[in-house]
C-alpha cells in the first residue's frame, strides 16, 4: 500500500472523538500508510514531504470519511431504471413492490451488469462500505473484490414468495426446504468472501424479510450472526400489506414479533423499519415499536426515495434518534447515490413533524458515515482520525456548485453532490479518479443491461398474474406521437 500525503488540506472532516461527533478542521495534513490513517496535523509548508510519498495537493480539496452505505440491491434495481420510478398499485397504499416481485425479473448477465454499473455509481458518490444484498450470480464476489469497496455481502435467502391474485390481493407461496437450502448457500458465500485474500469483503446474515422467512430460520439466523461475530438484517416494517400480514398471522406488528423472537439485537440493522404502530398509513392500536426499537438497540437502514415515490416516510428520522435508536443510511433503489438521500431524508423529516430541527446536515452526516459504521460492527470505518481506515471522498471545492464553500459539507449535501466528488481511496489505494473507477469495468454494462431489461419487460407477460408485459405494467411516462 503506498504511502500518501493530502497535503493542506483546505477543508476536513475529522472526528473529534471527546464530542462523539464530526468536526471540521482548515489547513491540514493528513497521512496515510499502511491503509491507515497515520497522522493529521496543521500544515507545515516548510515541512517537506518525506521521500517515496504520494502527495496530493489539498489546496482546494474538502477530506471526508468514506460513506457508509448499509442497504442496497446493486444486482436488480439499475435494471428498473425507468420503470419503477412512477410504478406504485394504489391498492396496495401506492407500494409497487409487490406487484415488480412477481413479474419482473433480470437474468444473470443482467445482474452482473447492473452491480457493475450501481458500484460505479456508488464510488462516485464517496462510498467506500456498501452492504449488497442480493441474490447472488456466479460472477457476484468477484465484481466486489475488482471494484476496491469494502462490501458486506449479503446473499438473501427466504422460505416464501410473493404473488397476486388481484392488485388488492397478495399471496405468500411457501416452498418446504427452500429457506433451509439457501441458508446452507448464504453461509458458504459468507465464508468465501471473508476468506477472500483482499481483506475488503465481509459476510452479513440476510433473510431477506420478516414475512417470507418461518420463524425457526429466522431464529437460526440470528444465533448464526451472534456465533460469527456478523450484522444481521432484514426488511422489516417495510409496507403496509406486509405489516397487516403479520398482524394476522401473529396478533401484532412486525416490529413486536421481532422482538418476541429474539430478532433485535445491537447487530441488526432493521431495513426500512417506517410503517410502526403509531404511523398513520397503520394506525394500529398502542405505540410500543419505537421503544422496543431503542431498548434492544438497533440500527434502522434509512433509504428515504422509495418510499418517498409513493408518497410515504418515515415519521420520522429526528424523532427515531432522539428517541435513542440508532441510524444509519442506505440507498435501496437506482440512484445509488447516498449523498441525494441524505438531502432527502433532512427534507422528508423536517417536513413529517414540520420542525426545521426534524433533521439536519450534522446528523444525516453522522449516519451515513459512524452510524453505518458502528451498525456493521466497525468503529475503524467513517470517521476521519488517526488509527482509522484509511478510506476517504476528496471532494473538489472548485466545482461551481460547492461555491462560495462557507459551509462545505452544506454545499455537498444540498447542491453539489457526486458531482463535486474528484477521488475515493480505500485502505490508502484510488479506487475512484476524476469521476471514474480505476479498478472496475464497467465498459459494457450498459449495453448488457439494456438488453437484459427489454429480455425482462417481454418475459413479464409469462409471469403477471393478468399476464401483462412490462410495458403494461409499468407504461412510458409519456404517449408515443402517432
Amino acid at each position: 500500500m503506498p504511502t500518501s500525503l493530502i497535503r493542506n488540506a483546505a477543508w476536513a472532516v475529522v472526528w473529534d472523538a471527546a464530542a462523539g461527533r464530526h468536526a471540521y478542521a482548515r489547513g491540514v495534513d493528513i497521512r496515510l500508510e499502511g491503509g491507515k490513517v497515520a497522522a493529521i496535523a496543521p500544515h507545515d509548508p516548510a515541512a517537506p514531504p518525506p521521500a517515496g510519498t504520494e502527495v496530493i495537493p489539498g489546496e482546494a480539496l474538502l477530506v471526508l470519511p468514506g460513506l457508509v452505505d448499509v442497504h442496497t440491491h446493486p444486482t436488480t434495481e439499475p435494471g428498473l431504471r425507468g420503470v419503477r420510478e412512477d410504478h406504485g398499485v394504489p391498492e396496495q397504499q401506492m407500494s409497487g413492490l409487490f406487484e415488480r416481485a412477481q413479474s419482473l425479473r433480470l437474468d444473470e448477465a443482467g445482474r452482473e451488469a447492473a452491480q457493475r454499473l450501481a458500484y460505479a455509481e456508488l464510488l462516485s458518490g464517496g462510498v467506500t462500505s456498501v452492504v449488497d444484498l442480493s441474490a447472488p450470480h456466479r460472477g457476484w464476489l468477484g465484481v466486489m473484490r475488482e471494484s476496491g469497496m469494502r462490501v458486506w455481502a449479503g446473499p438473501g435467502y427466504a422460505s416464501a414468495q410473493w404473488g397476486m391474485t388481484a392488485p388488492q390481493t397478495v399471496t405468500w407461496t411457501w416452498t418446504e426446504g427452500a429457506g433451509r437450502a439457501g441458508f446452507q448457500r448464504a453461509q458458504a458465500l459468507m465464508d468465501e468472501a471473508e476468506a477472500d485474500p483482499s481483506g475488503r469483503l465481509s459476510g452479513i446474515v440476510f433473510p431477506a424479510q420478516i414475512d417470507t422467512v418461518e420463524e425457526a430460520l429466522l431464529r437460526d439466523s440470528i444465533a448464526l450472526a451472534e456465533a460469527t461475530g456478523r450484522p444481521f438484517t432484514t426488511h422489516i416494517a417495510q409496507a403496509v400489506v406486509e405489516v397487516r400480514e403479520m398482524i394476522t398471522r401473529h396478533g401484532m406488528t412486525p416490529i413486536q414479533w421481532a422482538a418476541s423472537i429474539g430478532l433485535l439485537t445491537p447487530r441488526s440493522i432493521l431495513g426500512h423499519a417506517i410503517f410502526l404502530d403509531e404511523h398513520p398509513s397503520i394506525g394500529w392500536h398502542g405505540a410500543r415499536d419505537l421503544a422496543l426499537m431503542a431498548e434492544h438497540g438497533v440500527a434502522v437502514a434509512h433509504c428515504p426515495s422509495p418510499f418517498a415515490r409513493y408518497g410515504e416516510h418515515l415519521k420520522d428520522f429526528g424523532r427515531y434518534a432522539r428517541r435513542g435508536v440508532r441510524m444509519a443510511m442506505g440507498t435501496d433503489c437506482a440512484p445509488h447515490n447516498l449523498i441525494e438521500e441524505m438531502r432527502l431524508a433532512i427534507l422528508l423529516a423536517r417536513n413529517a413533524g414540520r420542525d426545521l430541527a426534524g433533521a439536519d446536515t450534522a446528523m444525516v452526516f453522522q449516519a451515513a458515515t459512524v452510524g453505518g459504521a458502528e451498525a456493521l460492527g466497525r468503529p475503524d470505518l467513517g470517521r476521519l482520525v488517526v488509527g482509522a481506515a484509511a478510506d476517504l471522498a476528496l471532494v473538489d471545492l472548485t466545482h461551481p456548485l460547492m461555491n462560495p464553500p462557507r459551509d462545505p459539507l452544506r454545499s455537498l449535501v444540498f447542491h453539489a453532490a457526486d458531482r463535486a466528488v474528484r477521488q475515493v481511496i480505500v485502505a490508502g489505494e484510488t479506487v475512484l479518479r476524476d469521476g471514474k473507477p480505476t479498478r472496475l469495468d464497467v465498459s459494457e454494462a450498459a449495453g448488457i443491461l439494456a438488453e437484459s431489461q427489454a429480455r425482462m419487460l417481454r418475459d413479464a407477460a409469462g409471469l403477471d398474474y393478468r399476464g401483462r408485459d412490462g410495458d403494461a405494467i409499468a407504461p412510458l411516462s409519456l404517449g408515443m406521437l402517432a
